[in-house]
């Protein structure tokens, strides 16, 4: 079936974000994604804590996150400009993640995250954390309940910029795929309507 259809090919977009809070199915979805040959940015939070709990005096949201937030704008500041090259570009938080994490901090969050939070596809994808998948490690310490506290501010802050907010329902990888390529238009019939 889906050989009837192809990718719509025009001009590149801006990078269509995935968000949601921890354990939501989001970097699964995105590698899928990938895997279908869609140009995709792994999340560069979890990166920056992998790379920094190595360093004896390293920056980590738990002890320090208004600089960790600042590791984060610069790293996710690069994606956003990196993925301008490609076509479609699909990428695991964004920006405006950042300043939901500073708000759930009880941080002050300076215009320059603001600021930085614009220029993403209008239409951010968000996963709501699952149960079933939920596993807490060293470097998704928050409890299942936090996830979700966390993915309801990520949610009001992606719509207060003024994103509109879609949410991936819960499902197999194919179906979610699915589910993505058609709310995003990234599928259309080989008579030029848009396919499911």
């Amino acid at each position: 079936m889906l050989g009837a259809f192809c990718i719509r090919r025009n001009k590149a977009m801006q990078p269509i974000v995935i968000t949601g809070g921890p354990g939501a199915g989001k970097t699964t979805l995105l590698n899928a994604l990938g895997e279908l040959g869609y140009a995709t940015f792994a999340e560069g939070s979890r990166t920056l804590i992998e790379q920094q709990s190595q360093l004896d005096n390293g920056v980590l949201p738990w002890t320090n996150l208004p600089e960790f937030a600042n590791l984060c704008l610069e790293l996710m500041g690069k994606q956003k400009q990196d993925a301008l090259s490609h076509e479609v570009v699909f990428v695991d938080r964004a920006i405006p993640d950042i300043v939901a994490y500073l708000k759930v901090g009880g941080c002050p969050v300076e215009q320059t995250f603001l600021t930085e939070s614009a220029g993403y596809q209008s239409k951010v994808l968000t996963c709501r954390p699952e149960a079933s998948i939920y596993v807490q490690d060293d470097v998704r310490p928050h409890s299942f309940e936090e996830a979700l506290q966390i993915h309801q501010t990520l949610v009001d802050t992606y719509a207060e910029l003024g994103y509109e907010v879609i949410d991936v329902p819960w499902g197999s990888v194919e179906k979610r795929v699915a589910f993505v390529r058609q709310v995003m238009g990234l599928v259309v019939g080989v008579d030029g309507e848009k396919g499911e």
